[in-house]
């Protein structure tokens, strides 16, 4: 998998589990929903994005999502 890919993944994944645990324990984890959702437009803004860079260390190799 590329790192664009990967990082939607992830990004796709804690999405999802912020809101399963929004449903079972507190509304509070909706924050969480929003801060991903921050992270993605303010990476489509300036390309900085600490999830790729992450990713990136641990040796995904780098890719274009949409070909």
């Amino acid at each position: 998998m590329t790192l664009d890919r990967t990082v939607m993944a992830f990004a796709g994944l804690v999405i999802l589990a912020s809101l399963a645990l929004a449903e079972w324990n507190s509304s509070y984890w909706l924050l969480l929903t929003a801060l991903v959702g921050f992270m993605l437009i303010q990476s489509s803004i300036s390309g900085f994005c600490p999830a790729a860079m992450v990713f990136k260390r641990l040796g995904v190799k780098p890719g274009k999502a949409f070909e």
